[in-house]
């Protein structure tokens, strides 16, 4: 009896876990280049069950297959391209990337699998940054701001990285609104040819090995080395005067948002269900 027990409050367990990811989905509906994600549930391993009264287990006859309980393994992001939103300020940027791999064909996910049957994921571009201890890290968000030294930073201080590998800075009595983006991602003065430098843009080949941070911000996974600057024949393009919106599915978000509260429901029931069970057994049956 106890075995339906825990199976139900592994259920539980998890469709919380899921209830929770989806809010946080939500939540994050109006930022920037944020990545939704989904919560990844797998069963608990088989028990094989056999009949009772045999002597060796090994050649007793099989009744079947029974499934324990289920759990909340993790919580992977969909990476693919949000809706870009036109602000029409200097400071603010947008990625678009559809960077292609020759001979796959990724699904609506991002996902594909190879000839040998291997499970791979489409290659994402990234703004570059460096945080506040000097570390490397990605993010999709483009809403850029100028600090009181003229360095490119995020709204958490992250500074923003150019080509040269260091913080990019504005040189002395330039402004953001004389700069204008080129298609190789240079920002420079139309009217005197001036470059203020050039935006690093970077390719991860497995976006689903980069570890969320919180802000916006992505670090690669510990020995992963997949990342690298893009080239002309990735096909990325940075606009100006956008920033990319994140891509939650509301609607779909406020559906499995339902889903998942029903099926906390369901559970909850089960529980009460075997609790009664047990009351009646101890205190009704236990007393013939």
């Amino acid at each position: 009896m106890l075995r339906g027990l825990y199976t139900a409050a592994s259920g539980m367990i998890s469709q919380q876990n899921r209830h929770d990811t989806i809010t946080n989905n939500i939540a994050n509906i109006n930022t920037p280049g944020y990545k939704q994600k989904y919560a990844v549930t797998h069963s608990f391993p088989d028990m094989l069950l056999h009949l009772t009264g045999s002597q060796d287990i090994d050649n007793g006859k099989s009744v079947g297959k029974l499934n324990t309980g289920v759990f909340a393994e993790e919580s992977l992001q969909i990476n693919l391209q949000g809706d870009l939103m036109q602000t029409n300020q200097f400071s603010d940027f947008a990625i678009v990337s559809d960077i292609g791999v020759p001979g796959v064909n990724f699904d609506s996910s991002g996902k594909a699998l190879t000839a040998d049957g291997e499970l791979i994921f489409q290659p994402q571009a990234f703004f570059t940054v460096q945080n506040g201890d000097g570390e490397t890290r990605y993010t999709r968000d483009g809403q850029f701001k100028l600090d009181e030294q003229g360095f490119l930073t995020l709204p958490d201080g992250s500074r923003v990285l150019g080509t040269n590998g260091q913080p990019f800075r504005l040189p002395a009595g330039m402004t953001f609104n004389e700069l204008t983006l080129t298609g190789d991602n240079r920002l420079v003065n139309p009217a005197t040819g001036q470059s203020a430098g050039q935006l690093l843009i970077t390719r991860v080949d497995n976006p689903n090995k980069l570890v969320r941070e919180g802000d916006g911000k992505f670090k690669l996974a510990e020995g992963e080395t997949t990342a690298r600057p893009i080239t002309a024949d990735d096909g990325v393009e940075v606009r100006q005067g956008f920033v990319e919106r994140s891509n939650v599915d509301a609607s779909q978000a406020m559906v499995d948002l339902m889903a998942a509260s029903r099926a906390y429901e369901a559970n909850q029931k089960v529980i009460q269900f075997y609790d009664k069970s047990m009351d009646k057994a101890v205190n009704e049956i236990g007393r013939i």
